[in-house]
């Protein structure tokens, strides 16, 4: 009795479940599906990586005009008024950022013996490099062919004696404040702090630029200096 009801109502719950049946897909059917051909995929990919090329080399160009702007500038020596440190034609970078000063804040300090770039103080437009010789409220003096500071004789040892064999006398003069005596390393064929002083002009202002390194690749901007 008690198997006969068991399987009638194991009968009854297969015939009230429903029948679950699935269709078959038409390929029709999934024409709004946009499906990207490899070819399409291929061109995306091109421009993508050329868009991110053109930001890369602007970027690029951009940090070295403002390297070039605010920090190191390519010039060229003229001239050999600074031999044997530095020949005619050499090639230079300048760091402009070495002496600079924000109000209080200084990033670097002129010392005697640094090699400096500056622009000439008749025109402006003429860049020269000279050694630092004299600083502010020293007593600068050339007697028999050497340099004196506040009296005593300066070791020069950078000098070369064939290049220095008719420097003439010149009496203790005081560098006033904010200005710095140069001179050239060949003193027998330099314009420098010398010929300036005498013509009227006050010796130079601050603000020179401190020689990084000599290269010798070649730049394709670059300012000429003597």
């Amino acid at each position: 009795m008690t198997l006969l009801f068991t399987a009638s109502r194991y009968m009854f719950d297969l015939r009230g479940k429903k029948k679950h049946t699935f269709g078959s897909v038409d390929p029709r059917d999934d024409s709004d599906i946009d499906i990207l051909s490899l070819r399409s995929e291929s061109r995306q990919g091109i421009w993508s990586e050329a868009l991110r090329l053109v930001r890369d080399i602007f970027l690029i160009v951009v940090v070295f005009i403002l390297f070039g702007v605010f920090f190191v500038q390519p010039v060229v020596v003229e001239g050999t008024s600074m031999l044997p440190q530095l020949h005619d034609g050499e090639r230079l970078l300048v760091n402009k950022l070495v002496y600079y000063k924000i109000q209080s804040v200084s990033w670097g300090h002129i010392e005697r013996g640094d090699i400096v770039v500056f622009w000439f103080p008749n025109d402006p437009d003429k860049s020269y490099v000279k050694r630092v010789i004299g600083l502010p409220g020293e007593n600068v003096e050339v007697r028999n062919g050497k340099v004196f500071i506040n009296g005593t004789e300066l070791k020069e040892t950078y000098l070369d004696v064939e290049h220095n064999q008719s420097l003439p006398s010149w009496p203790s003069k005081k560098v006033e404040e904010h200005h710095y005596f140069v001179m050239g390393d060949n003193r027998d064929n330099s314009s420098d702090s010398l010929l300036w002083t005498r013509s009227g002009k006050v010796y130079l202002r601050k603000g020179f630029f401190s020689l990084l390194e000599t290269v010798n690749d070649r730049f394709s901007r670059t300012r000429r200096i003597r």
